[in-house]
């Protein structure tokens, strides 16, 4: 199955507000693996950024200014996320932003299938912090190359973060199989669960293990 991690920094918090899409950045997961396809751009808003925006993500009015409007890049960008399920972290503000983008367009409303990393976090772990930081820290992602908030480099993030929340293991370089002497690429293995299925011996000897220990506890 392929799906979109997306991600989206604006002018400021609420659409009501006037604010505006300043950056998009898009990641392709096919099974939960990275491809090659991404799609990124910087956005002309057509306003100021606010101040705590500017903190945030410390994209410049001068710089955003050189930039496409949403209107240049929306077919693009429909074309790369069509039919493909879009994974968010906190969805309602990014679907909020882009829909208020496609609404100024005359545009139909995104109807995308959609996973809300932030749901799933706060369903996995009550009462702990679910940012994007914290849930890097708790699974050991390095995210140092985090200073400011970037759409490509939180997508590049969140996409290990997803692995992680569904419980899926990540591909290393390298598998070995020292009984075979074979080296396996990382290429063609997809994120998986390993299943050990016990022996009929190793059954057996488990039952036997387990009636003599339960009957010398019971007599004792």
């Amino acid at each position: 199955m392929k799906e979109i991690i997306l991600d989206t920094e604006t002018t400021g918090l609420s659409t009501k507000e006037g604010h505006r899409i300043v950056e998009i950045g898009c990641i392709e997961l096919d099974n939960l693996v990275p491809t090659k396809n991404k799609f990124h751009c910087y956005l002309n808003p057509g306003r100021k950024v606010s101040e705590k925006a500017l903190e945030v993500h410390g994209y410049t009015d001068e710089f955003l200014s050189r930039q496409k409007r949403f209107d240049q890049i929306v077919d693009e960008f429909l074309n790369f996320i069509r039919e493909k399920r879009l994974v968010i972290h906190n969805a309602e503000f990014d679907l909020s932003h882009l829909n208020n983008e496609m609404k100024i367009l005359g545009k139909k409303e995104i109807k995308n299938d959609i996973v809300d990393t932030l749901i799933l976090a706060r369903n996995k772990f009550p009462g702990s912090s679910t940012s994007l930081d914290s849930l890097c820290k708790r699974y050991r992602i390095d995210n140092s190359r985090r200073v400011k908030h970037t759409a490509l480099i939180d997508c590049d993030l969140l996409a290990k973060v997803y692995v992680n929340l569904l419980d899926q293991k990540e591909p290393t370089l390298q598998f070995y199989n020292k009984d075979k002497n074979i080296n396996y690429s990382s290429e063609k293995v997809l994120y998986f669960k390993k299943v050990l299925n016990p022996t009929k011996i190793e059954m057996e000897e488990h039952k036997k293990y387990l009636r003599q220990h339960l009957k010398k506890n019971f007599f004792s």
